[in-house]
């Protein structure tokens, strides 16, 4: 009995089917980009210093500029000479206070010689950046910024158990099925980031983005070698992931367009939305989505003339596990 590989190079390895199927799932690979680098947008940290009440007044009247405003009132980061300040400390004292000297404000404020007093940011920070990110917007930094390392942490967990699970579902239902509801579910959890009010929220949702994306980009990936022939796969391979580099690409101009994050985010989720053209329509002609060709106990020659068939996928075989074991090293 003929295999599929033998079949598909009778019919054509990569023709236009094949073709098409590769492109839309490449278009798949780009769209997950903000969900595996979106931190470095969404999370950016600009430079800050602590709120001082009184400093800005201060500033206004004595006429200084931004470099001057620094040096005067806010104390030095310990351990980087003169030209870093503090983000954390504040000096402790009353800027209102009348008779301040604008060439010497601490001198003038100290009298006994004793250095000025130290304290947290009780008034919250102050950034230095015209845009806005979680950092800015939840002031994600000094005694909190561990919630930020928390925030990508949350996602490489989802992406950790529905790669285990996703795969599953993938090989119990299809991969189609299991594209269009991870795709659907991406979709709601990226117009729900635009919208949380809190940051508790934010974490939980990046927490199920990062469940269903990257078991939803590996299923494309395994499906884009699996309907062309033997000499095409490993080319479609990379290029499956070379588009994942474009998205990013496309990603870094977008994010610099659009310095507020949650507008970003609603920037890249919408155009996720067509992805869900993929579902094959009752129309014989248009372009339908495929299913996977590759199941056991079907013969390819059914598989070709019956593409609905679906079987489960056996993963528990000794060479199943052998090369399961060597990606794992090389990762």
């Amino acid at each position: 009995m003929p295999t599929l590989d033998d079949i598909l190079e009778h019919v054509g390895e990569f023709d236009r089917f094949q073709k098409q199927t590769f492109f839309v799932l490449c278009l798949l690979s780009a769209s997950f980009t903000p969900v595996y680098v979106g931190v470095v947008f969404f999370g950016f940290t600009p430079e800050h210093r602590c709120s001082s009440p009184g400093v800005a007044e201060l500033s206004q009247r004595c006429g200084w500029s931004l470099e001057e405003q620094l040096n005067h009132t806010v104390p030095e980061w310990d351990g980087h000479g003169a030209s870093f300040s503090s983000r954390c400390r504040r000096y402790e004292v009353d800027w209102n206070t009348t008779g301040i000297s604008c060439t010497d404000p601490l001198g003038s404020l100290g009298g006994t010689g004793d250095p000025v007093p130290l304290g947290p940011c009780r008034d919250g920070w102050v950034y230095d950046s015209p845009g806005s990110s979680i950092v800015t917007e939840f002031d994600l930094v000094c005694e909190d910024s561990w919630k930020l390392d928390l925030f990508q942490s949350a996602v490489n967990a989802g992406f950790f158990i529905g790669s285990l699970n996703i795969g599953y579902i993938a090989d119990r239902f299809g991969r189609k099925f299991c594209l269009l509801t991870t795709i659907v579910a991406n979709v709601v959890c990226g117009l729900l980031l635009v919208f949380v009010p809190s940051y508790l929220w934010i974490v939980i949702i990046r927490f199920l983005q990062g469940l269903v994306s990257k078991g939803c980009w590996t299923a494309g990936y395994i499906l884009v070698t699996e309907v062309v022939g033997p000499q095409y796969r490993r080319t479609v391979g990379i290029l499956y992931q070379a588009a994942f580099s474009v998205g990013l690409l496309l990603f870094d101009g977008i994010a610099y367009a659009l310095p507020h994050w949650r507008w970003l985010q609603l920037t890249v989720t919408l155009p996720t939305c067509f992805l869900l053209l993929y579902y094959c329509s009752q129309n014989p002609g248009s372009f339908c989505f495929p299913a996977s060709p590759r199941e056991t106990g079907v013969s390819a020659t059914e598989i070709l003339l019956n593409p609905s068939l679906c079987t489960s996928l056996d993963l528990v075989t000794p060479q199943i596990r052998k090369n399961t074991l060597i990606l794992m090293y090389n990762w």
